[in-house]
């Protein structure tokens, strides 16, 4: 599908479910929230965060419980989502992963465009990491170090899609060095990895770190934003330092199985806007350094097209091969 008639199909839809009446539908049996992350990684951590503000603030008469289909860095719970045609009770975390991944994987049967935008909720931010006892007081000195010595230094993360992974790369494209890429499960093993020696650099979300920084057990080199963030006030943005690199933020929302209804859509629409009014929700954007995007249906889709666009650029810049 060509991306203009992709984004008036997007739009179409979502419009179409935003003028529906969301009285038409009520959740009757638990509903299932799909992440394509494992236990413990950045999409389960976030279902369950909001699975437990759901609750807390008494949104949802009926369970919301999380599935986890990992393999395939989101093929497998993309292709689970298509197989859920038409189902009113499943829902899935979508990350930039979930577009990206599509296109490095020759083997990729569905993407983002198969599904039923439904909204979108936060940006987060991404920072380099470093042990406190590391040599590397910058991101200029640990790129100094890889042109050294290319392939020596380590970085632990998620899949090649994502957004840590690919702000890797970008960096090494654009510096023109080298080190070596170790791929883990989750969050809390590459914290492990990094604080128990086994790998030199990682790039997280500030609130996965904070408590380690706080503590004097990492050091932040460098931020990968438009500005400085206010809880780092003292840490550079990559281009103060001198490379020139995309930035992209990792977004996270709420998709929906093909063939939704547009009541349903109307409905769990108008069920994350409520959750983003919450005292819950104000809280923990505050306490998680991300950003409070809320979109509605009708510019998920667009905004998916545009990513997609973005991701498809930014993974050639990074040398990684790119399906047609």
């Amino acid at each position: 599908m060509k991306q203009p008639a992709a984004i008036a199909l997007f739009t179409a839809l979502a419009t179409a479910a935003s003028a529906a009446s969301a009285q038409g539908f009520t959740p009757s049996r638990p509903v299932e929230l799909v992440v394509h992350s494992a236990p413990g990684g950045g999409s389960d951590v976030f279902a369950r965060e909001v699975a437990e503000m759901v609750k807390r603030e008494r949104l949802l008469s009926q369970p919301l419980n999380i599935t986890n289909k990992t393999a395939g860095a989101s093929t497998e719970a993309l292709a689970y989502l298509v197989e859920k045609r038409g189902d009113d009770h499943t829902l899935a975390v979508f990350t930039n992963t979930w577009v990206a991944t599509p296109l490095t994987r020759a083997d990729a049967r569905h993407t983002v465009r198969d599904l039923t935008p439904v909204a979108r909720l936060v940006l987060e931010p991404t920072i380099a990491v470093v042990r406190a006892d590391s040599p590397y007081k910058s991101i200029g000195e640990f790129v100094q170090a890889a042109r050294r010595s290319p392939g020596s230094l380590k970085q632990a993360g998620g899949s090649v899609t994502a957004i840590e992974s690919l702000t890797g790369l970008l960096v090494q494209s654009a510096a023109g060095v080298q080190w070596t890429f170790i791929s883990t499960p989750s969050i809390k093993d590459r914290i492990a990895n990094l604080l128990s020696g086994k790998v030199d650099i990682i790039i997280p979300q500030p609130q996965d770190v904070n408590e380690h920084i706080a503590a004097g057990r990492m050091r932040p080199i460098a931020a990968f934003t438009e500005k400085r963030l206010a809880v780092l006030p003292a840490v550079p943005t990559i281009r103060e330092q001198g490379i020139e690199v995309p930035i992209i933020a990792n977004a996270r929302g709420i998709l929906a199985p093909p063939g939704v209804r547009p009541e349903v859509v109307a409905y769990w629409e108008e069920f994350f806007e409520r959750l983003t009014r919450t005292a819950s929700w104000k809280k923990y954007v505050e306490e998680n350094q991300v950003e409070d995007v809320f979109l509605k249906s009708a510019g998920v889709g667009p905004f998916l097209e545009g990513q997609t666009v973005l991701m498809r650029k930014v993974l050639q810049q990074a040398g990684v091969k790119v399906a047609s």
